[in-house]
Order: structure tokens, then sequence, then C-alpha cells
């Protein structure tokens, strides 16, 4: 599959972060946080990207104009979210990148390995091994691979001491990815539409998945105003020490 298109959920209102600021808009080295992983997209030459907005934040449409933007009029969670940019574009084809605008650190070369395991796999699960996995989802693998994503609240205590754990980006088939996400259902924790419910559908439905590990540094998101300061000191520390 070689067309690539990209949705960045970016409809946080980042409440942890104490500021009326939307989160992706939170600035690393002076730049809103989101427009580091747009640089990142630009780099692997990817142009096709929509990015889902809260309908309270059109400062967000403004910094990442010229891409389109979709609003998520509720926040149901992450797969209604994906499911909301998807019924805006035309008929899929090739591979879909689904990432966050709140982890901004995402290398390109992170962003081509997914691309490279979507050319045989139907659902590409970026993970990460942290050293503290608590609030994490756990990667639960199987004889033939990836089996499901458990969010952290949901998992049983031996899930629990899984470290895979899932960083929430993945790469899709485009094929498959309306079909799979108007399946999903809300009967969870949350009361919430978790897009990690595509890789269990997407299992039962017996198509191929992959797992690429990313590094914990590039996967870094953004909650809280420590998160934002340790974020830059990442940037920094990637760019030699220069922000």
């Amino acid at each position: 599959m070689s067309l690539v298109r990209t949705i960045i959920l970016a409809a946080g209102h980042g409440t942890r972060m104490h500021s009326n600021i939307p989160k992706v808009l939170h600035p690393i080295c002076g730049r809103p946080m989101i427009t580091l992983l747009l640089e990142s997209l630009k780099q692997v030459g990817i142009d096709d990207i929509t990015v889902v907005i809260a309908p309270d934040a059109p400062k967000v449409a403004e910094v990442v104009s010229p891409y389109k933007t979709v609003v998520q009029q509720e926040r149901l969670g992450t797969a209604h979210a994906v499911l909301t940019a998807v019924r805006e574009m035309k008929p899929l084809e090739g591979c879909v990148l689904i990432l966050f605008g709140d982890s901004p650190l995402l290398s390109p070369n992170t962003i081509r390995a997914m691309i490279r395991g979507c050319q045989t796999a139907d659902v590409v699960v970026l993970g990460f091994i942290p050293p503290d996995a608590r609030r994490y989802g756990r990667l639960i693998m199987g004889e033939n691979g990836l089996e499901a994503i458990v969010e952290y609240k949901d998992a049983t205590e031996a899930q629990r001491q899984i470290k895979l754990c899932n960083s929430g980006a993945m790469c899709v088939n485009g094929r498959y990815l309306r079909p799979l996400l108007e399946k999903i259902k809300n009967d969870n924790a949350a009361h919430e539409y978790y897009l990690t419910d595509v890789v269990g559908l997407a299992r039962e439905a017996g198509l191929k998945m992959d797992v690429v590990i990313g590094d914990t540094d590039e996967l870094h998101g953004v909650n809280t105003p420590e998160e934002l300061e340790l974020a830059e000191e990442l940037y920094i520390k990637r760019n030699g020490g220069v922000c």
C-alpha cells in the first residue's frame, strides 16, 4: 500500500495542565507541541493529514492549517474520535496512521517503521517498554502474535505484570478501518469507545497484526506541566542540546 493518510487526535482539553490553552498547543521550545509531530510527518513525506479537535478549540485549527480538521462534538473515546475523522474522508485506501497530538516526539524513523509494517499486516500497533508501566494499556501477545490490548484500569493483576505497553499509535489498512471502528462497543469501566478494541475485532476477523517497538523517550506523552517540561528536555537532548 503506497498511499498513507494520518489522523491526529487532538481534542483533549488537558485539565491536568491547569490551563485554558488546548493541551496540544502548549509549547516545547517555543513551538506548539503538535507542530513537532507535524514536522516529523513532513520529513516522512506525509501531507494527507486530518486533525481531530474539540468544538471549543478553533486555535488548534489555526495552528495546524493548512491541514484539515474535524470537530469531535462529544468526547466519547478514542475510537469515536477516529470515526469522526473517517466519516469525513473519501473511501480509504492504503494505510492510515493514527497518532496523538500530545505525544509530539515521535520520530520519522518510527513512523516509517509503522508504515513498512502496514505493507504486510492489516493492523500495526506501536508498543514500548517503559520503566514505569502503571498507567499504560498492555499488549497481550499469544502464539500468533498480538491478541489484544487491555487498558490498565480494565486489566487483571496478571495482565498488569506484562512489560510491553501500548503507546496508543497504530497503523491500519484503510480498507478495514471503518468497519472495525463501527463494531466497537463501550461496555468498559469508562463507558468509552476505545480505539484499542480494534485489535481484538481484527483478530476475530482473521486479519494480520504486527507490533513495532518504539523508543520510550520518543513516546513520552504530555498530560501535566511536569511531563511538558520533561518533553522539552527530551527534545533538546535529541537535537544535540539545541532548543
